[in-house]
């Protein structure tokens, strides 16, 4: 489980890397599709991914206001913040948490840790391709999504 978060973190800074190309009006213009713009889906995966392991851990979600981070190099620095955190508490992890049920304080449905995680890793790879739209209508060539050859042991 741990090694596709770290695909993730990985792929996720590599995005970082390649926007510092890319003019702020283009990073937060409006899309087609998505949650908006790609400034937005950057701040947007991570925000969800640390919503959902605060609420694995029985701990409460912190609402972040996507206005008070509006550049690129403040969206990057609070993903970094959060993954470090995430990565923490996933080097805890053992397999018999993948069936533990549990609630987070924002959905009324109950689910397994197991179910959440994969919920958290499909969901940042699913926006990981609007990117790569959004990046190649720009005539930029994406970051890869290939996991293999990236030696994540």
């Amino acid at each position: 489980m741990i090694q596709l978060f770290q695909y993730n973190a990985e792929v996720r800074n590599e995005w970082f890397d390649l926007c510092k190309h890319i003019s702020k009006e283009e990073l937060t213009r409006t899309r087609i599709g998505g949650v908006g713009s790609i400034l937005y889906t950057l701040f947007h995966v991570a925000d969800v991914e640390y919503s959902w392991v605060r609420g694995i851990q029985g701990k409460p979600d912190i609402v972040v206001n996507y206005e008070e981070y509006k550049s690129l190099e403040q969206v990057r620095h609070l993903s970094s913040s959060w993954n470090q955190e995430t990565l923490e508490f996933l080097h805890t992890w053992t397999e018999d948490r993948d069936t533990f049920v549990t609630q987070v304080s924002w959905h009324k449905d109950i689910y397994t840790e197991g179910e959440i995680l994969r919920h958290v890793i499909a969901h940042e790879i699913h926006h990981m391709g609007q990117l790569s739209i959004w990046t190649r209508e720009l005539e930029i060539k994406p970051v890869s999504a290939n996991f293999i050859g990236r030696s994540l042991r």
